[in-house]
């Protein structure tokens, strides 16, 4: 008979040792020591509203459609653009008064806030996540921080001619850890290589005339800037930029009058579905449908007033959009099978924002002058929920984390 065998007892010391480790190790998985007893919880569904007039902004979360608390002391938020640390957890908030805020989403706490320019109206952040980029009206250029400190690491002016700066709009995060923008004033797309971020290395492409805003398409491929000087848009193509800015949809608008601008309508909100590219026209009620191979018009859907935001449910088979003003309190939906306006409804007074949960089955919509964001469900149009938001503007999502260009 094979004797039985009895491991060596372990001394008290050890298996005390043994059972500290195992608190250890347990404290490292709850939420830190100042955070609220329900902080421990991941960050992919959560998200921001803006609440442009308290220069606060709400932390939402998606998944049970709930307002979880806010952060105040923001600044001047009255064009607030936010990005996303790539982890979802942290929110920078670019202010129009020039500041950088990092705001912690779980613990709903400022943790650095920087005045960095005179006036701001958006950035983003670096592929590799390290970088943070903001984007300056005044003074003219952009400006990379370091993610985790926002302490400055490279200033790059835009400078066009000697002693004057243009406004840079349109920034975007586009593969190498390089950055596309538009300079309004020089008519001009630029491109900024941040591999070595404190020498970046920046190449000048003329554009077409008074780029307003710009877009980069989701492979991160081409960057296109909007044009408010003419009918059309610049396009770059990243992966052959030796071959210059080329005009796509020129003269959209040749031989009629253009209505007044009310709004300028937000590149960013511009999207690819089906195989096409759903732009809106400026100056006129309708959006414009692009090939996105060819770059050529491919059609047009009347709308119910000079579109804003134009923006694709995640799967591309409804593009949503919003208005400008006198027609600001609607939304109409856009079948881009069928082409055609599907839906028309009013969620409430001044539309500003809208942004899709990540899957698209919900769509969230803030209405500045009925203090309220909707929740909408996307197959139904059903309603369902409201939430209470100071004057709301804009809604950020942390899935723009993990996509280029946002």
């Amino acid at each position: 008979m094979r004797p039985f065998f009895r491991p060596p007892s372990r001394p008290r010391t050890t298996l005390l040792a043994a059972f500290l480790a195992a608190l250890a190790l347990g404290g490292c998985a709850t939420a830190p020591p100042d955070a609220p007893p329900d902080a421990l919880r991941g960050t992919g569904d959560l998200g921001v509203v803006i609440e442009r007039a308290a220069g606060r902004v709400q932390v939402v979360e998606h998944s049970h459609d709930t307002a979880l608390g806010s952060v105040a002391g923001l600044g001047d938020l009255s064009h607030a653009h936010v990005a996303f640390s790539r982890d979802g957890r942290y929110a920078y908030v670019f202010g129009r008064d020039g500041g950088l805020t990092k705001v912690d989403l779980l613990t709903r706490r400022i943790v650095r806030r920087v005045i960095q320019a005179g006036n701001s109206i958006g950035g983003s952040v670096s592929q590799d996540g390290r970088l943070v980029v903001a984007q300056n009206y005044e003074p003219g250029g952009i400006k990379a921080f370091d993610a985790d400190t926002l302490e400055l690491v490279a200033d790059v002016p835009a400078e066009y001619a000697p002693g004057k700066f243009s406004k840079v709009v349109g920034l975007a995060d586009v593969p190498g850890q390089r950055f596309a923008y538009a300079l309004f004033d020089a008519n001009e797309i630029r491109v900024t290589d941040f591999s070595d971020p404190k020498h970046p290395v920046t190449t000048r492409y003329p554009a077409g005339k008074q780029p307003y805003d710009g877009l980069v398409t989701p492979d991160g491929r081409y960057f296109l800037a909007g044009l408010f000087g003419e009918d059309g848009i610049s396009l770059l193509d990243l992966w052959h930029p030796e071959a210059g800015v080329k005009k796509i949809l020129a003269g959209y608008g040749r031989g009629e009058e253009k209505l007044p601008v009310f709004k300028m309508p937000h590149l960013r909100g511009w999207s690819l579905a089906a195989g096409q590219a759903w732009l809106p026209a400026i100056g006129r009620h309708e959006v414009l449908i692009a090939d996105a191979a060819s770059w050529q018009e491919s059609g047009r859907v009347a709308v119910k007033g000079q579109p804003v935001f134009v923006m694709a449910r995640p799967d591309g088979r409804q593009v949503w959009v919003n208005f400008a003003f006198p027609d600001n309190e609607w939304v109409q939906v856009i079948d881009t099978v069928e082409r055609r306006v599907i839906h028309t409804f009013s969620p409430g007074k001044a539309v500003l924002h809208m942004e899709f949960t990540p899957r698209g089955d919900e769509v969230w919509l803030s209405s500045r002058d009925s203090n309220r964001v909707s929740v909408v469900d996307t197959a139904s149009f059903a309603l369902r929920k409201e939430l209470p938001a100071d004057a709301p503007s804009g809604i950020f999502f942390t899935s723009r984390a993990q996509r280029i260009g946002f």
